[in-house]
């Protein structure tokens, strides 16, 4: 009978303090501060950047709520998850400046594009205007010309735009303008035809 009352003691006594053991283990594990102040820093650089503010917005967001996540679980002390969660919001943020300079590198192609077009069609425009009036078309010239100078001041927009690096502006002014002196060039060029089917 004592031997069964011993050997009972035993294991209760090892099962003590092996709770022991796991609570005095629990309760000395420290937060990952190292891992935590990274995806903060991290974070935070993608939210001063204006690359990601303009382009990489849902990306941001995710690494914003995976921060928020590390730190709802570090209140918690759930210390490997807050792991999990530093490394996600880290790489997130990352990966949101990563995809901002790739996108922002491709609106400035795309801007720098748009503008050659329109100073192409600004060129042409202004020749076949003069070729028009010199071959005195009959058309509401005063409209054609109020026209083009607001196509002209809305590539001056597009240039303003690209000089504070606004690309997705550029484009726009670009289009507009150029819709504005296609629809010129467009109707000169009818009349233009007209004239010469009469002949």
């Amino acid at each position: 009978m004592r031997m069964k009352e011993s050997r009972v003691w035993v294991i209760a006594a090892g099962i003590s303090a092996a709770l022991a053991a796991l609570i005095l283990i629990t309760a000395c594990a420290k937060p990952p501060t190292e891992e935590m102040e990274a995806a903060r820093t991290a974070v935070t650089r993608a939210e001063n950047d204006p690359d990601v503010a303009a382009y990489a917005v849902s990306a941001l967001a995710r690494a914003r709520e995976a921060l928020s996540n590390m730190e709802a679980e570090a209140q918690a002390k759930r210390y490997e998850a807050v792991r999990n969660y530093a490394a996600e919001a880290e790489s997130g943020a990352e990966k949101a400046i990563s995809d901002a300079r790739t996108a922002a590198a491709r609106a400035k192609d795309d801007s720098a594009n748009a503008l050659n077009a329109l100073r192409n069609a600004v060129g042409e425009t202004d020749s076949t205007i003069a070729q028009g009036k010199k071959n005195r078309l009959a058309l509401d010239w005063g409209q054609i010309d109020r026209d083009y100078q607001n196509a002209q001041g809305i590539a001056g927009e597009a240039e303003a735009a690209a000089a504070a690096n606004r690309y997705r502006e550029v484009v726009e002014r670009a289009n507009t303008a150029r819709t504005t002196l296609s629809t010129i060039n467009a109707q000169i060029s009818g009349a233009s035809l007209a004239v010469t089917r009469k002949k």
